[in-house]
């Protein structure tokens, strides 16, 4: 039987041996070498320094000792320790706190904390350092045009960038800590005047339902215990790590989940459409922005139905017109259609799983070795017709063109269930796959919000908005979908 400790119980003791021996118990000071521990003595009290080695600043630990070593030359013996050592801690962020539980959660989040002998209360000085790498542009979110940093895995690194693009007065970044051992910092960030406080509400609350000992996998983990999404393969909010996404979002109303130790940061409420978007559109003046967005869209539909639709043609070719034959297939292969182009669509997942695997150096000769061997080969040998590696390589191409990754493996395997309904049932399995498709979107709700909005309910301003990218002096009204609290982004 594992016991728990209860958090925010233990009062801190003026009796310093009682302070080190429950760090000692608690945090195995003289077992884990990374724990620091430092007691000298000022104005003949005995002052007790911990701290966490490679998550503090070591330079302002040692002008913090050194400012408390000189108080014996600098104040007198009347003057009360404590707040003679309150006033040479040398740093902009300096609190008290009065629980044990409070002091090692601090210094394992990075932060230093001293003990004053006599005294019930202890000081935490926030030094912290995390190690990581500096801001740099996402390689999944690029753009030919605009800023290249990004957010990365550092939650303080990441506040102050999007500080940086919002100096209002009015954003706010709370911090909660989930995680019975991790204790991982979660912040929720949002323009106090802008956001639904109802939205701001029922993220709280389902955040400090959070009961888990940690959370490893960060930001999944917690979109999983928001969102619930069991079976529904379609993503329910939407991740960036551009500082200038997540800003343009914040100024619609809606409200960010930073997760520290993950670059990823998780946007709420989202709908399919805003899946769909990149910032490049926005990068681009507005005509070309809207020519990307819709060759964008004719690739994400040819991602889902392209595929399904030349086997229906391959199946039933009196529907092709005389002008269209030569879609269909030139030659007889010896394995079925519909079983080339599921191999073929399986090999295409395998190389790009693989691809993930592959050192960047060999990634390339992989993708040659695919296309020139094994694909030609295949082909040589009868085993596909070019046929189908073309139409699979176009629907590749779609699923790689999805902004969003989730949603490019969540119609992948929407497009396979969909063929294989064509094959079974022809017109009807297509019918059919095509149905249960839109009605599965139509049924998804994300945090209260309809999945295919605009669309359905239908709202036309918003719908040309997503078709044609606006300018930006136009978009005056923020997205009701998000039910702002001020609704002109312009005065």
């Amino acid at each position: 039987m594992i016991n728990v400790r209860k958090e925010e119980k233990s009062p801190i003791s003026p009796k310093i041996e009682e302070v080190e021996k429950f760090m000692k118990e608690h945090m195995g000071i003289g077992t884990s070498f990374d724990v620091g521990f430092r007691q000298f003595t000022v104005l003949d009290r005995k002052l007790d320094l911990y701290y966490v080695t490679g998550l503090c600043d070591t330079e302002y630990i040692i002008e913090l000792m050194k400012q408390l070593m000189e108080l014996d030359a600098r104040q007198s013996r009347t003057k009360k320790t404590f707040e003679a050592v309150h006033e040479h801690l040398v740093h902009q962020q300096v609190e008290t706190i009065d629980s044990m539980e409070k002091c090692i959660t601090q210094i394992l989040s990075g932060l230093v904390v001293i003990f004053v002998e006599g005294e019930k209360k202890a000081f935490v000085i926030d030094v912290r350092y995390y190690p990581g790498r500096t801001p740099q542009e996402p390689d999944t979110e690029k753009v030919v045009r605009g800023s290249r940093d990004g957010y990365t895995e550092n939650i303080i690194e990441n506040t102050a960038l999007t500080r940086r693009r919002i100096r209002d007065e009015r954003l706010r970044h709370e911090l909660i800590k989930v995680g019975k051992r991790s204790k991982t910092d979660i912040c929720i960030s949002y323009l106090e005047d802008v956001a639904d406080p109802g939205l701001i509400k029922l993220i709280k609350e389902e955040i400090k339902k959070i009961d888990i000992d940690g959370l490893s996998m960060a930001d999944k983990t917690v979109e999983e215990f928001i969102v619930r999404q069991g079976r529904n393969p379609f993503p329910l909010v939407r991740y960036t790590e551009r500082p200038d996404v997540a800003a343009a979002h914040l100024f619609e109303g809606h409200v960010l989940i930073m997760v520290d130790t993950t670059p990823s940061m998780i946007i709420t409420p989202t709908t399919y459409f805003h899946h769909v978007q990149h910032a490049e559109e926005f990068r681009q003046s507005p005509l070309v922005g809207t020519f990307i967005r819709w060759i964008r869209f004719i690739g994400i539909f040819a991602s889902v139905f392209l595929l399904p639709l030349w086997l229906l043609m391959v199946i039933e070719p009196s529907l092709l017109p005389q002008e269209l034959s030569f879609i269909g297939p030139n030659e007889e292969g010896t394995v079925p259609v519909v079983i080339q182009i599921i191999l073929a669509d399986i090999g295409i997942e395998f190389l790009r799983i693989a691809a993930i695997h592959t050192p960047t150096p060999l990634s390339t000769a992989m993708g040659l070795i695919a296309a020139v061997l094994i694909g030609q080969i295949a082909i040589d040998v009868g085993m596909f017709i070019p046929e189908v590696i073309l139409y699979v390589a176009v629907a590749a191409i779609g699923t790689f063109a999805t902004p969003s990754y989730e949603l490019s493996v969540a119609n992948k395997m929407s497009r396979l269930i969909i063929i294989l309904l064509t094959s079974f049932f022809a017109v009807k399995g297509f019918v059919i796959g095509f149905t249960l498709y839109t009605l599965m979107l139509a049924r998804t709700n994300s945090l209260n919000t309809p999945y295919l909005w605009p669309l359905i309910p239908f709202n036309g301003k918003a719908l040309q908005s997503i078709i044609l990218r606006m300018t930006i002096p136009l978009t005056k009204i923020r997205p009701s979908i998000v039910h702002p609290q001020n609704n002109h982004r312009q005065p």
